[in-house]
Parts: structure tokens; C-alpha cells; sequence
């Protein structure tokens, strides 16, 4: 099912989404660092910059993501707004995190668990993005040939 947000084909909201899920992950691994002690203050400056990053690339990724699911029929429509209601709470929860962080830099117990938390949900919404994938086909093309690969002298490896 080709969705309407795409550039020659190719779905934008998965291009987009690595980012804000790396930047979140790795935000979440430098507050590690920093609270157990294995790296100083360095740490807790790039969770904080890689928490906004995410966050402006969550709201990039959210737009194409939106125009997609309005076209959805209702069966694959009722796990995207699920998938988007955890998207739009985990940019929720790491909005509320930084705020807590540039309000009291030094304590950092309340925004590590809500990182905790978000990269929890983000699982969870990762999985369900998989499932509109490769359940329901949603941005996948089902009415062309898959291409095939060239192998060697010309050889072509049969699909």
C-alpha cells in the first residue's frame, strides 16, 4: 500500500525516524555514563543536546507520518494512532525532561527515569511500527515485480 508521503516512492517517515531513535538511545546511554560515574560532565551535556535533537527530529519524522496514516483504511488507521499517541508521548516525556534539566541541572534522578521510561515506549512504538510494515504492508508496493540482483558477468540471481 504506497502511502502519499514519499519522495520517488520511497516512504519519508521511515527515512526520518533512525535519527530521533539513535539521538533518544544515546541520550539515554551518556545519562548512564554520567550517573554511574564513568564520565563527567561532557556526558551530561550531549544527553541534553541529543534529547533536543530527537525532539526536533521526532517532530520532523511526525509530520510525513501523520499525512500517511489520514490515508490508511481503518484496520492498519487504529495501530497507527496507537503508534502515534506513544510517538507523541515519548516527545512529550523527553520536552518535560529537558525542562526539568535546564530547571535544575544537578539533579538528574526524575529526567534519567522519564529517559528510562520514553526509550521504553519507544520500543513498544518501534514494534508497532514493524507490525504496520510488515503485517498490515503499509509503504510496501505489492504490485511490481521485486528487482532483481545483478550477479557476475551479467548472470542475474533469481528471485
Amino acid at each position: 500500500m504506497r502511502t502519499p508521503a514519499s519522495i520517488a516512492g520511497h516512504p519519508i517517515h521511515p527515512m526520518l525516524v533512525p535519527l530521533p531513535i539513535g539521538l533518544w538511545i544515546f541520550s539515554l546511554i551518556c545519562d548512564l555514563i554520567y550517573v554511574f560515574g564513568w564520565g563527567g560532565d561532557p556526558f551530561r551535556t550531549v544527553a541534553f543536546y541529543c534529547m533536543v535533537g530527537g525532539v526536533i527530529g521526532g517532530l520532523v519524522a511526525a509530520i510525513p507520518g501523520l499525512i500517511d496514516m489520514l490515508s490508511l483504511p481503518a484496520r492498519p488507521k487504529r495501530t497507527a494512532i496507537i503508534h502515534m499517541s506513544l510517538n507523541l508521548t515519548i516527545v512529550a516525556l523527553f520536552v518535560v525532561n529537558i525542562v526539568l534539566r535546564i530547571a535544575n541541572p544537578e539533579n538528574l534522578g526524575t529526567p534519567v527515569l522519564l529517559s528510562v521510561i520514553a526509550v521504553g515506549l519507544l520500543t513498544v512504538s518501534g514494534w508497532l511500527g514493524g507490525k504496520l510494515v510488515y503485517e498490515e504492508r503499509v509503504a510496501v508496493e505489492t504490485g511490481e515485480e521485486p528487482a532483481r540482483l545483478h550477479v557476475g558477468r551479467g548472470e542475474r540471481l533469481r528471485t
